[in-house]
């Protein structure tokens, strides 16, 4: 159903006066921009930089495009998707923009991406390019945002096809497997297995557009998981039936494969395909695929453009992708439990060789590259205008860590396994390719290189604000490039909700933690929920409301005689230099039935290297002992510690200034009005985060008229 998203279009008129194109530009001698990012894939995973473990994805694509272009195997992301994606398209670190951590629905505007931020696509806008985003967005939540589905469009983006999730991630898997689960039967994979694995070797295939076919096993795939891969609902043991039977389910949503779609158009409408559309039942990495290549194939040799394929493999729930005779493995997973730790670890594998397949076939159907008489990509990136970077979004997550990498210091972590991802870079201003660049990289600074490209000179004075990136485009242009960034930063924390509510916890192994941002996020993970609605087992006699801490589930089964969780910290930061790191955790701690939550901060410091294979990691147990460093040991961490202090002191506190112009004016008053009388709920002018934009937001403008925060 398409709507006409006025609210947005006028959102947009609001904060991107001024930003319009370069009429001057001459946008056919810029090159293209290709963005393709990976979802939890840190460089533990990449057997392209020398890493993988002993059972590596096969990921011949990128390995093609690394040996023709730039390997950055010294990268830094956030430790979270949608921290590290605000990051890259906005330069600016997480304490300047509240964006923490994961966005999740209770979440408010606050910790979104402002729309008056100068994203990557309003920054290119300015040199002529368009911009389309394709597949995960995650950048705000609709049930929080002003500009609702039109969140891509209000933030600068000319078109987007994707999800715009509840959580901004993938649903929990369908065990009903569409309503035919019947005797308690549970599909931990969302389809009916074969008769082996107590499902149905034949059955009827129904399809959204109300079509059946009779289906049965003619090999080792199971007509179920054929029926699901197709879009259908499989009816175990049935026939088609004229009428389709009641009990299909055809509205639940299911992981990686049943997925309402939104369209955001260059005019500001947006349409939503429901799940009963034959286009949203598709697998999430095939379809971002397929809407890029149209869109890239619809313009003009003259008109420069920047796409961004965002997948959402390899993020749970992990699901296996749809059968391919070139992933042997693939077809052999069909008898694999999705719930099972070992097989998720199989399942990740065949997430990420599916982004690789997807990968090239983006690049043959945009006549990027070609395949060779046997199927091997031949890419000759000198020969396009495209530059085309892949990236991970952030670490893995820890039950699909590669040794020798922390599984217990993953994704959501300040430490190396939670934050070192592959980046890979190439294209036509890419000058001696097939090389390592060693130096640090920070995720923010490929937004420099986004503008590089695009032939800004100097993208900091193209941006009204403090930016966070450092130039790139040198690394590209010459082999002997010293490093432009002496030290390298990552942050995660909780982000704003109403009245200071936060995520609840999550218990997963013997660790507690509180990223999970509902109660399906954590079971989808293999965990037990301990906020609002828990009801596991384990946590009978708790209170029916749930906790708000870790700490309190810790005191509770303590009193219980059982032994606490260990505590995620709540938020973490790293800083580090060419060899040496110091990550801060901060938590309110478990100390005993007298203290049950203490607020603690810890501060780690750690040598680190990126050796191959076996790199030196900030596991537990080395850390460098603060009371008796080296002499050397101590000039880095003094250094370290007072870079830390200088960074997080360079973003004044500026009460009143919700356009982010760090100037409290009448400006601030006309938009509060904007906001107030358009929604009144959450959006960024919620100054006392309340989740609503009411009078008292306006009283805090007020009391702050005339005030210059750059002064401060």
């Amino acid at each position: 159903m398409k709507i006409a998203a006025v609210m947005a279009v006028g959102l947009l008129a609001l904060v991107q006066s001024g930003c319009g194109g370069d009429e001057d530009a001459a946008p056919r001698s810029r090159p293209n921009i290709l963005f393709v990012i990976m979802d939890d894939v840190g460089i533990d995973q990449m057997q392209v930089f020398g890493y993988g473990g002993e059972t590596p994805p096969s990921t011949p694509n990128m390995a093609q495009i690394a040996d023709t272009g730039l390997r950055f195997s010294n990268t830094w992301s956030m430790p979270a998707c949608t921290t590290s994606r605000a990051v890259f398209f906005d330069a600016r670190f997480p304490f300047r923009t509240n964006v923490q951590g994961a966005l999740g629905p209770a979440d408010l505007a606050n910790s979104m991406v402002s729309p008056y931020e100068m994203t990557a696509p309003k920054l290119l806008a300015k040199q002529g390019y368009e911009s389309a985003l394709f597949g995960k967005f995650h950048l705000a939540l609709q049930g929080n945002d002003p500009s609702g589905y039109a969140a891509p469009y209000n933030l600068g983006w000319n078109y987007f096809a994707g999800w715009l999730d509840e959580t901004g991630d993938p649903f929990s898997i369908d065990r009903t497997a569409g309503g035919v689960a019947t005797d308690g039967k549970s599909y931990s994979c969302g389809f009916v297995p074969g008769a082996s694995a107590n499902g149905a070797d034949s059955g009827a295939c129904y399809m959204a557009d109300g079509a059946c076919n009779t289906l049965a096993s003619s090999g080792p795939v199971p007509p179920g998981r054929t029926c699901r891969d197709q879009g259908g609902i499989f009816d175990p043991d049935k026939s088609c039936q004229t009428q389709r039977p009641g009990y299909l389910n055809f509205e639940t949503l299911s992981g990686h494969y049943v997925s309402p779609l939104v369209y955001n158009y260059p005019d500001g409408s947006v349409d939503r395909i429901p799940p009963t559309d034959p286009r949203a039942r598709r697998f999430r990495a095939t379809v971002a695929v397929d809407e890029a290549i149209q869109w890239i194939n619809q313009r003009s040799d003259r008109q420069s453009w920047m796409a961004t394929v965002s997948f959402a493999s390899d993020h749970t729930p992990l699901m296996q992708p749809p059968v391919n005779a070139a992933q042997p493995g693939n077809v052999e997973s069909s008898s694999l439990d999705c719930a099972n730790t070992g097989a998720q670890r199989v399942v990740s594998n065949l997430m990420i060789e599916s982004i690789d397949a997807e990968l090239g076939r983006l690049l043959v159907k945009t006549g990027l590259a070609e395949y060779d008489q046997d199927g091997h990509l031949r890419y000759q990136p000198q020969r396009t205008n495209t530059m085309v970077i892949v990236l991970g979004d952030n670490g893995s997550l820890g039950q699909t860590v590669k040794l020798p990498f922390d599984t217990s210091r993953a994704k959501g972590t300040a430490y190396q396994t939670g934050v070192w991802v592959p980046l890979i870079i190439a294209g036509p201003l890419v000058e001696n390719p097939d090389r390592v660049v060693s130096q640090m990289v920070n995720i923010a600074d490929l937004y420099a290189l986004f503008g590089e490209i695009a032939g800004i000179e100097d993208v900091q004075q193209a941006v009204p604000r403090p930016i966070d990136a450092v130039s790139m485009l040198p690394y590209l242009r010459n082999p002997s490039q010293p490093g432009l960034r002496p030290w390298n930063f990552t942050q995660v924390g909780p982000n704003l909700q109403a009245n200071g509510a936060i995520n609840g916890p999550c218990t997963i192994s013997s660790t507690c933690t509180q990223i999970p941002v509902t109660k399906g996020v954590c079971e989808d993970n293999n965990g037990t929920w301990w906020g609002t609605g828990l009801d596991a087992p384990i946590t009978a006699g708790a209170p029916s409301e749930g906790f708000k801490y870790c700490c309190e589930v810790s005191a509770f089964l303590v009193a219980k005689g059982d032994a606490p969780y260990d505590i995620s910290p709540l938020t973490a930061i790293g800083i580090r230099n060419d060899h040496y790191k110091i990550v801060q955790n901060s938590m309110n701690a478990y100390v005993s039935q007298a203290q049950p939550c203490v607020d603690t901060t810890t501060t780690e410091f750690y040598e680190i290297n990126e050796a191959i294979p076996n790199p030196k990691l900030d596991v537990a147990g080395a850390e460098l002992p603060l009371d008796s460093l080296t002499p050397e040991q101590q000039r880095n961490y003094n250094a370290l510690s007072a870079q830390l202090t200088t960074i997080l002191a360079s973003q004044p506190a500026c009460p009143g200034d919700g356009n982010i112009d760090l100037v409290v004016d009448q400006k601030d008053l006309d938009d509060w009005r904007f906001y107030s009388k358009s929604s009144g709920l959450s959006s960024v002018y919620d100054l006392n985060l309340d989740g609503l934009t009411n009078a008292a937001d306006e009283s805090i403008i007020r009391e702050n008229l005339g005030r210059n925060c750059r002064a401060d």
